[in-house]
């Protein structure tokens, strides 16, 4: 492999910058100066263009955030189902003599307990 060798003048303060990052390596200014041209070339050529990445970072998490909150809207439907189920069986076992308005707050309170609960669990 042949090697060009090339002058490269910095200001001030990409001077103090290089030599802080260099101290931090433990590496010479000059290697730290031979990584920051690679990693500048490499940035180059697959195109880091930050603007373009957020952007597109953006609009993942803004899909991501709706998809979570379908699966949350369909994990409650499925817990209140779960909990109605549970207070018909329970009131059959019982006799059935319980009206379906008194049913359906028994699955409301029950469905609500469960949500505390998983709350509660999370922290």
């Amino acid at each position: 492999m042949s090697a060009w060798t090339q002058t490269v003048r910095l200001n001030p303060s990409q001077y103090r910058v290089l030599a802080e990052f260099a101290q931090r390596r433990g590496l010479s200014q000059y290697a730290m100066l031979g990584r920051v041209v690679e990693e500048g070339l490499l940035a180059l050529i697959h195109g880091a263009d930050r603007e373009t990445d957020l952007a597109e970072m953006a609009g993942v998490i803004g899909s991501i955030s709706e998809r979570l909150a379908d699966a949350e809207r369909v994990l409650d439907r499925t817990l209140f189902t779960a909990c109605a189920a549970y207070a018909y069986a329970r009131s059959s076992a019982l006799g059935g003599r319980t009206s379906d308005e008194a049913i359906a707050a028994e699955a409301r309170a029950a469905f609500e307990r469960q949500r505390k609960l998983a709350g509660e669990s999370e922290r």
